[in-house]
């Protein structure tokens, strides 16, 4: 009896801290619409913060407590809310969820830089004190955990729903302009969110600290707890998430307690908050469309056909250009970026056309590969094979979650990384019992490629593949749907277009490409493991593919040279590495609304290059005067002899070619 009280303290507990974490997540998003995933990242850095001024510096822990959660964190909240977030929760989901999602990479990055890794400590509140309860001890910071959660709560039930200030935080979402009239401000409503928000975000990391640890990752990924609780809360009630809350961390502590420690059912433990958020999810009553967002996003211009193939050829040319001139170390290099870019293609299918978020495509990318070395066939029907196995699984993923969109379904994606990452890609009947598995390299048509050169050209024709494809598509009526659905999901709903099994299809083909993308890495490689494929790979893999152009094929290219020179430029300078993430993620953050990226600037550096010369050439280049009635739309009257792209009757020709000489 003692221990189950034991283990029901422990859950309260910490059920108590998630409900604090919870409780400012829904009050940022009820009040301004957009979902932070960088709500723990937040957190983390503040109790770093709180660290540095009670411990390093020596302040008094009033003090500090008073400095982080009273200036400090509201200071922040602020400052993200008018610089960062201010008119997200106005534009497409897709596009809060990469900021954010940069402001968790970025925070990450900065607590590795100031604060570099070594041991560090935080002692709970009134370490010496506590009170026996049925013969368990229960620490006095376990209590004031277990009151402040139920005090936050109550004060934030009040805020919101008996004073003037939170009608209007919750108008400022509903209807900004009609607070206006009525006098209110909602941009200083959404900051004093963003400072709540974030100073809860600050205390539930000062309160799990002293039980988990100063440590970046977990500190930050334990936030999944707090997006089951809001979840079930349904991002608005706070009771709810009150209660889910507290259930979850029960739940989670008699887990600990009850189920195996060892065996395939060992990371059942780590992942119970993970099937509370897909459970809760899955339950989820139907999603609203959304409507009023009418002006769809500037997409990358498309490429003619024979100047997709052109490129194609000449990337291809390149890549054999490499092979001969570079060792195999660094072919290696190439070859992993080949792996990227592919995966990053996915992206752009799902992300930069479809308009939907995915946090766990490299988990697609690691199906594909296990799958690959598992049927053990390396030819092309043991590799379309291993991408059919993963875009089995990506459809599997999406297909509970059909009535939901946009949000719920980039959370469903986290949770199954969560899942995948414990539960499968630690067995030991995936990865056998040292952690790694054996691959062979890919043979095409009978011709086994067992040199690393022949093998990365193969890797870059299997991406020339893929992105001619890819194009095509988007060229189609297909193309034009994703684009819709992308734009105006209420629009296509008006015109009847049936989107859910669509979504579901869209899911499937694009966690296919990265299982075709695993399954040629794992070739590469040889050997393949569990921290191959973890889920915070899949983080800087989505950020990267915004950052250089979420929208197009040269965007995915660059993303993948970018993603492969992180860990040599980490390696190199060791000091550097959490400023590369830092800088990853705020510039993340700073393109996060332009999804085309850097490839953007580099298609307008190509036009003006292209007007300049593009004009001495026309300037030699004898030119054909037009009939009035057959002047372009630009108003121009003359068309050089080598321009095809206007036709010229050929007695029109004459013409004028008669009266001009």
């Amino acid at each position: 009896m003692s221990t189950i009280l034991s283990f029901t303290i422990l859950g309260l507990f910490t059920g108590a801290a998630y409900a604090i974490a919870a409780s400012g997540l829904v009050l940022t998003y009820t009040t301004t619409r957009v979902f932070n995933i960088a709500h723990g990242a937040f957190g983390m850095v503040l109790a770093f913060t709180f660290w540095d001024f009670s411990q390093r510096q020596g302040m008094p822990t009033w003090l500090a407590l008073i400095l982080v959660l009273g200036v400090v964190a509201p200071g922040i909240g602020w400052f993200v809310q008018r610089f960062v977030t201010r008119g997200l929760g106005e534009g497409p989901v897709s596009v809060s969820l990469v900021v954010t999602v940069g402001l968790f990479v970025g925070l990450i990055g900065i607590a590795q830089y100031v604060w570099p890794p070594a041991p560090r400590t935080l002692p709970p509140f009134l370490p010496d004190k506590g009170v026996q309860v049925a013969g368990t001890y229960v620490t006095a910071h376990q209590i004031i955990t277990i009151v402040l959660s139920a005090v936050v709560a109550a004060g934030l039930y009040l805020l919101l729903n008996r004073t003037r200030i939170g009608t209007a935080m919750r108008a400022s979402v509903d209807n900004p302009v009609l607070l206006q009239l009525f006098g209110g401000k909602p941009d200083r409503v959404a900051s004093l969110s963003w400072a709540i928000g974030i100073s809860l975000a600050a205390l539930a990391g000062i309160l799990l600290t002293p039980v988990i640890g100063l440590n970046y990752f977990d500190l930050t990924l334990l936030v999944i707890n707090a997006y089951a609780a809001a979840m079930l809360g349904r991002l608005k009630s706070l009771p709810l998430t009150f209660v889910g809350a507290m259930g979850l961390g029960v739940l989670q502590s008699f887990a600990v307690a009850y189920l195996p420690s060892e065996g395939n059912l060992a990371g059942l433990r780590a992942v119970v908050p993970a099937l509370f958020l897909f459970v809760v999810i899955v339950l989820m009553p139907q999603a609203q469309l959304r409507i009023g967002q009418v002006k769809g996003i500037v997409s990358a211009p498309l490429p003619s056909f024979r100047a997709s193939v052109g490129w194609g050829i000449a990337l291809i040319g390149l890549v054999a250009f490499l092979t001969a001139a570079m060792s195999d170390a660094n072919l290696l290099l190439v070859g992993t970026a080949a792996t990227y870019a592919m995966v990053m293609l996915s992206l752009v299918l799902l992300t930069g056309y479809g308009g939907h978020v995915s946090l766990a495509q490299f988990t697609f990318a690691g199906v594909g590969a296990l799958a690959y070395a598992k049927i053990d066939e390396p030819n092309l029907y043991g590799l379309f094979l291993s991408a059919l196995v993963a875009a089995i699984v990506g459809a599997l993923v999406a297909l509970p979650v059909l009535r939901l969109t946009g949000l719920y379904l980039a959370l469903s994606t986290l949770a199954f990384g969560v899942l995948m990452d414990k539960m499968v890609f630690q067995a030991d009947y995936a990865f056998g019992y040292n952690g790694t598995l054996h691959a062979d390299r890919l043979s095409v048509l009978g011709r086994s490629f067992d040199s690393t050169g022949g093998y990365v050209l193969v890797m870059a024709t299997f991406f020339v593949l893929m992105a001619l494809v890819l194009l095509l598509l988007r060229r189609g009526p297909l193309g034009r749907v994703l684009i819709a659905m992308r734009d105006s999901p209420a629009a296509c709903g008006t015109l009847g277009l049936d989107m859910r099994w669509f979504r579901v299809a869209l899911f499937g083909l694009s966690a296919g490409m990265a299982g075709l993308a695993g399954g040629l890495f794992a070739g590469l490689r040889g050997t393949i493991g569990a921290a191959d494929f973890q889920l915070f790979n899949s983080l800087p893999l989505l950020l990267l593919a915004v950052v250089c152009g979420v929208t197009s094929v040269t965007g995915a290219a660059l993303g993948g040279v970018g993603l492969m020179l992180l860990p040599v430029l980490q390696s190199s300078r060791p000091e550097l590495a959490g400023l590369v993430f830092a800088v990853l993620g705020f510039g993340a953050v700073a393109l996060g609304r332009d999804p085309n990226g850097l490839a953007n600037q580099l298609f307008t550096v190509g036009r003006l290059l292209n007007r300049r010369f593009g004009d001495r050439v026309r300037s030699v280049v004898p030119v054909l005067p037009l009939p009035r009635d057959r002047a372009d739309d630009a108003g121009q009257t003359e068309v050089p002899l080598n321009d095809i792209s206007i036709p010229v009757e050929q007695e029109e020709v004459g013409t004028h070619v008669a009266a001009r000489g």
